[in-house]
């Protein structure tokens, strides 16, 4: 095969959609990508305009693939990553959503959920699934979508519409209209899905009342799923793989075995650690989910979901105003000695993991008149080693101990942030030369899924350390921050 052989990686995101051309041994070769606007009706709603992820993927798969073939390189294969939970209802007829996408993290249905709770059904669900019952998971979404827009819901009865997260939206459109598919590690986050025995659950589609002529057919994360449709960009090309962009960011750092962890760092922040062939049941709260699914065999993980992150640091600089770019905020932490007494817990939309609090909002706390711009910006870096810390004593209490914690996404540049992370943790910290790794984790799926690769074996030497952060923090120290941390915690939990 040539040596020019690359496949692209599609990554709809949150913030944007990105396109990326990976070579075999994970060189990028083209990368493109554009924002898509956020919409927020009414606070802890939050919205994205179907189309906008429509047109800004077709935009960026064509640059990037425009970029890769005059470079000479022969692009074999595409796989999708996709923001996950995020959930579509479109007209099968024509294609068109019938609601703007409810984003995951999105809380209007959080009443839902407390009812449901309230009524005992949690039990039922995260025995089934692995997951708690919170707004965070589509199966609400989809019940509001249905409830909400006039006549939806007897068009879903009769089979007219269709439900898919944002990976299953995409191959629909990609397709033409002809495939209407959504891989295990997509499914496994819809609160409709039985890990367990692979398979929608029928008392759960009750339980949320959600027709099962709405769902998608469920498939392995690798396979020849279909080919773009003729006047699409990248007409022809073979969609051969799928994934949720956590479990592919988890592929992406070659997560394979027992006890293998890493943690994404993006809008929000999300923990995997892989428990193998076991799905493990969570005592704290965490989730179990399906790391991935090949050849018949389900693997599985233990997560922890933080809501905001990245999305903390685009509040600081455009809400609060307090640096003009993300970047400062390294420097600005280094610029103190410490965080003056200010802690910031930035449940926006309320809390995650552990606590699934979706009532919860955030606050500034312990400001004083010494308090300023960089006591801030750096409270709000460490709020994000702070909920890590609360998933990592959750993995430690249900018998998962990490000896490393493999890390990517954007806010690992900031090496201030790394090593404060590696302090409170209290464990190494390790950043990949490929950074990419949500987007590799799709490509290497799609070279599984055409025989580029053999099994996810052999792209385990193609991880490289870029550099590794070790603990060296006081143990003191650790304790009085984690301390400050619970107290301002507490003050905001419903």
């Amino acid at each position: 095969m040539s040596d020019k052989t690359a496949i692209l990686a599609i990554d709809q995101g949150t913030t944007s959609s990105r396109a990326i051309v990976f070579s075999r041994t994970g060189e990028i070769i083209a990368l493109a990508q554009q924002e898509i606007p956020q919409i927020y009706p009414q606070p802890g709603w939050v919205e994205h305009d179907p189309e906008e992820i429509w047109n800004s993927t077709c935009t960026v798969i064509g640059e990037a693939l425009d970029d890769a073939h005059e470079k000479g390189w022969n692009v074999l294969c595409a796989g999708i990553t996709n923001q996950r939970e995020t959930s579509i209802v479109w007209d099968r007829a024509s294609g068109q959503a019938i609601h703007n996408a409810i984003v995951w993290q999105d809380r209007r249905t959080a009443a839902i959920c407390a009812d449901l709770f309230v009524q005992g059904y949690e039990e039922l669900v995260n025995s089934k699934t692995g997951l708690v019952l919170d707004p965070y998971f589509s199966a609400s979404k989809i019940a509001w979508i249905l409830d909400e827009v006039p006549g939806a819901r007897g068009q879903a009865e009769a089979g007219e519409l269709a439900f898919g997260t944002v990976e299953s939206f995409l191959l629909w459109r990609l397709s033409g209209g002809e495939m209407h598919l959504s891989d295990a590690t997509n499914a496994s986050r819809t609160s409709l899905y039985d890990i367990h025995q692979g398979r929608w659950d029928e008392g759960l589609l009750d339980l949320f009342q959600v027709p099962e002529a709405l769902l998608p057919s469920v498939c392995p994360n690798a396979g020849k799923f279909t080919r773009i449709a003729p006047g699409l960009p990248g007409a022809g090309l073979l969609i051969s793989g799928m994934a949720g962009d956590q479990q592919a960011a988890a592929i992406g750092q070659a997560c394979f075995a027992p006890g293998d962890s890493k943690c994404t760092f993006g809008t929000g922040a999300f923990m995997l650690v892989n428990t193998g062939n076991k799905a493990v049941r969570s005592e704290h709260r965490l989730l179990s989910t399906i790391a991935w699914e090949l050849e018949g065999v389900r693997s599985y993980a233990l997560e922890g979901s933080i809501l905001s992150a990245g999305s903390t640091m685009q509040w600081l600089r455009d809400g609060l105003g307090v640096m003009d770019d993300a970047s400062m905020s390294e420097a600005m932490a280094r610029s103190v000695e410490d965080n003056g007494g200010v802690y910031l817990v930035p449940a926006f939309a309320g809390l995650g993991a552990p606590w699934w609090d979706a009532e919860a909002r955030g606050a500034l706390v312990g400001l004083t008149r010494g308090s300023g711009a960089a006591e801030i910006v750096r409270a709000g870096l460490e709020a994000v080693a702070y909920q890590c810390a609360d998933l990592m004593d959750a993995m430690k209490a249900d018998g998962i101990v990490p000896k490393t914690l493999n890390v990517d996404g954007g806010m690992t540049n900031n090496n201030w942030l790394m090593q404060f992370l590696a302090d409170i943790i209290d464990l190494p910290v390790a950043r990949p030369k490929i950074t990419e790794t949500t987007a590799f984790g799709a490509a290497v799926l799609a070279g599984i899924g055409v025989g580029l690769y053999e099994s996810l074996a052999d792209v385990k030497t193609l991880w490289q350390e870029d550099a590794t952060f070790t603990p060296a923090m006081d143990e003191a120290l650790r304790e009085d921050m984690l301390n400050g941390w619970q107290e301002a915690l507490g003050r905001v939990r419903s």
